[in-house]
């Protein structure tokens, strides 16, 4: 199989995979105020509660995931991920209290590694100066995954909280069947190499940073940018539906706008950008933009605003596939699904503390305070500040690369 068609298989998995994830979004404070008895505005410490789990268990699982693929091939671990992702959905459909929900997303963190194993059969397939487009086409499948799905899931919220669920979970098992039929191996048997549970584990994964001496800083700044993120990831459903008055439709209208805009930057530009500029201006470019796109959100008095910025929004996400790139670059063949879980660990780590602290830094902020009196724009405006610390610390990595030039390669 050549690479583009294996490139073409990722895709489609991903759009399927990214697609069940956004049918969900819309309906998932809902439900979690649902089976608590609560009211929405209540919901978002049990909400920080639910979403910091799922990325807890993925930072534990993530470095299992990407060793075991380095030593069986990618396809088996990729196939056993979504599997996992399905069962979770069923657990969500039918939950009835609090504690199952919990219970399906720490099912749902033990497999939801299946991006580790992803990325790391892009980067088997690709060669170095196309690395930065490939992953970029990773954002544009959660981009068009996230037009699908959140349309379907906000129309069906609409009918009933629990619809969404079934949906995904029936798309996340044939997606696996999908994958079962068509996705053939990346890894050689002769690139393969053994299972130590000393580096698959997710204090080993972080000890294991320090022997990528030249990529050093750029795990922090992976961290920081991640972050930053789950300001938006975790609270745009309490923002849109508390201050705007947004139905689930509305909200689902939106993601799938922002998938569009998604797909056309990453799909469309990532490898040109890339290609035109460097992966290390490129980055610099997707990391000023972050900047000023929070800093808008968190100041938005009107609904159109936040449609205004989308497209703004979703040229941060240059930022993430070429930094990827360098990283990658810089990292033998046979350690590319180590580094692969290593920074799904940072990922995980960063939507650990971020799910846990945007949405209280929300609900501090609104929660039993007057509406004119509420700062909205708070996780956002703390997010801006992550990403200036983040582009301070790219800057000293490349600066060091400038005085060290075989270092790194970009």
């Amino acid at each position: 199989m050549n690479s583009k068609n294996a490139m073409l298989f990722i895709f489609i998995t991903i759009v399927i995979d990214a697609t069940g994830i956004g049918i969900i979004i819309p309906s998932l404070p809902d439900l979690i105020a649902d089976v608590s008895g609560i009211q929405l505005e209540d919901s978002k410490p049990y909400y920080a509660l639910i979403i910091s789990i799922y990325a807890l268990m993925q930072y534990v699982f993530a470095p299992v995931i990407g060793g075991l693929s380095d030593r069986y091939g990618r396809r088996p671990v990729l196939l056993l991920s979504l599997f996992g992702l399905g069962i979770d959905y069923i657990f969500m459909y039918f939950a009835p209290t609090l504690f199952w929900l919990i219970i399906g997303r720490c099912i749902a963190g033990m497999f939801g590694a299946s991006f580790t194993t992803a990325s790391a059969y892009i980067a088997d397939i690709s060669t170095p100066e196309d690395k930065a487009k490939n992953f970029g086409m990773v954002g544009a499948a959660f981009g068009i995954g996230f037009i699908i799905g959140p349309v379907i899931g906000g129309f069906l919220g609409d009918q009933g909280l629990r619809a969404p669920f079934l949906l995904a979970a029936g798309l996340s098992l044939l997606n696996m069947i999908y994958g079962f039929i068509v996705l053939k191996e990346s890894l050689p048997v002769e690139k393969r190499r053994a299972f130590s549970l000393k580096r698959s584990n997710p204090i080993g994964a972080i000890v294991q940073m320090i022997n990528y001496k030249a990529i050093g800083l750029l795990f922090l700044v992976i961290f920081l940018y991640y972050s930053a993120g789950t300001a938006i990831q975790t609270t745009w459903v309490y923002l849109t539906e508390e201050k705007f008055n947004w139905t689930k439709t509305d909200i689902g209208i939106s993601l799938a706008v922002v998938g569009i805009c998604i797909a056309i930057v990453q799909g469309g530009l990532a490898g040109v950008f890339s290609k035109r500029f460097g992966n290390v201006k490129t980055a610099y470019f997707g990391l000023f933009i972050f900047f000023i796109s929070l800093i808008g959100i968190g100041l938005a008095t009107k609904g159109w605003m936040l449609y205004a910025l989308m497209l703004p929004y979703a040229f941060t996400g240059l930022a993430g596939p070429t930094i990827q790139a360098i990283m990658s670059n810089n990292t033998p063949d046979n350690e590319q699904g180590e580094l692969q879980g290593s920074i799904t660990s940072i990922v995980s780590i960063s939507e650990v503390i971020g799910t846990f602290f945007m949405p209280l830094l929300l609900a501090l902020t609104t929660t039993g305070i007057v509406f004119e009196d509420r700062i909205y724009g708070s996780p956002y405006f703390v997010a801006s500040i992550l990403v200036l610390f983040a582009t301070f610390l790219f800057w000293r990595a490349m600066r060091q690369k400038s005085s060290k030039p075989n270092q790194i390669s970009s």
